[in-house]
């Protein structure tokens, strides 16, 4: 007894000096004070506080890691199914997780449209407030047209000044950027500065009014939202309750993922209850679009939006 205990001893003593001389190597290493200097006269970033540093391999694989985790965020299904497969011991839920991967995919997609449709939008308004103080400032419409940025509308913006600038059609310019997802008031814009030019109509009191109309219509939407946040809390505290329920099955000991994935009557019953949950959330998702005016079409929500700009 004596002799196996000794053993661990012996063992542990030698891994504890390793370590003890790995760190004070990385303390005490010799390019920790060129790389403070570098990065002090050079301008090359921020100095942090100097310690045990990963090799540079894998500090480039886990920022690339990280920058593909930000730019794919769907497939954070991979690792999730993953965990579920070896906790299962089955290859359905990764099966699952890589059929979730487009789906995460698209949703995340209509997400980031959305919100770049809103901030197309705010850019509108700002944009319409900001010519119409130009002008009542006494500049002219093609001056500050010609000096007017919107830099939430991206590159199609640039037709706009150039048409101001050059002597070009600036309704038919301002009528294709308004062609764009959240941009549909310069349609509006587009009307008022062809009334302004051609008849001699005030173009900012035209301007100040498109604005006001966008700007009603943003906080009817947003105040219509507010309305549903309860609702599509709801919606989403039921879709997570079989995820609760697996949780506590487990911690109960009743190894539900065990019955789910390797029992007949298991995959029978996850089956049935993923297509049961899959239309909830779609019966829920249409019954909240339908009251928040969202229809399913974006074609026809821009058509409505031209319609509104044109008059």
């Amino acid at each position: 007894m004596t002799v196996h205990a000794a053993a661990p001893q012996a063992v542990l003593g030698p891994v504890a000096a390793l370590g003890a001389l790995v760190m004070a190597w990385s303390l005490t290493r010799p390019d920790q004070e060129v790389r403070r200097a570098r990065l002090l006269f050079a301008g090359g970033g921020v100095v942090g506080p100097t310690g045990f540093g990963l090799p540079g391999w894998v500090e480039e694989w886990r920022d690339r890691l990280w920058r593909l985790a930000r730019e794919r965020r769907e497939l954070v299904c991979l690792p999730l199914g993953g965990v579920l497969a070896l906790l299962g011991q089955s290859v359905l839920p990764l099966l699952a997780a890589v059929a979730a991967v487009p789906l995460a995919r698209r949703w995340l997609g209509a997400r980031r449209a959305r919100e770049e449709c809103e901030r197309r939008e705010a850019a509108v308004i700002e944009f319409c407030g900001a010519v119409a103080g130009e002008l009542r400032a006494g500049r002219q419409p093609f001056e500050v047209l010609s000096a007017a940025g919107a830099g939430e509308l991206g590159s199609d913006w640039a037709v706009v000044p150039a048409a101001a600038r050059f002597g070009g059609d600036v309704p038919e310019a301002l009528r294709t950027v308004g062609r764009l997802p959240g941009a549909e008031g310069l349609q509006g814009v587009a009307a008022c500065w062809k009334v302004a030019v051609d008849g001699g109509a005030g173009l900012a009191a035209g301007l100040e009014r498109v604005a006001g109309a966008l700007s009603a219509e943003r906080d009817q939407r947003e105040e219509l939202r507010a309305q549903l946040a309860g609702t599509r809390s709801t919606a989403v505290m039921l879709a997570v309750l079989p995820v609760m329920a697996l949780l506590m099955g487990s911690a109960l000991g009743a190894a539900p993922l065990r019955v789910l994935l390797h029992t007949p009557v298991g995959l029978g019953c996850l089956c049935l209850g993923g297509l049961l949950e899959g239309a909830g959330l779609a019966w829920t998702g249409r019954i909240v679009r339908g009251a928040a005016g969202e229809p399913a079409a974006g074609p026809g929500v821009m058509r409505g939006s031209e319609r509104r700009g044109g008059r």
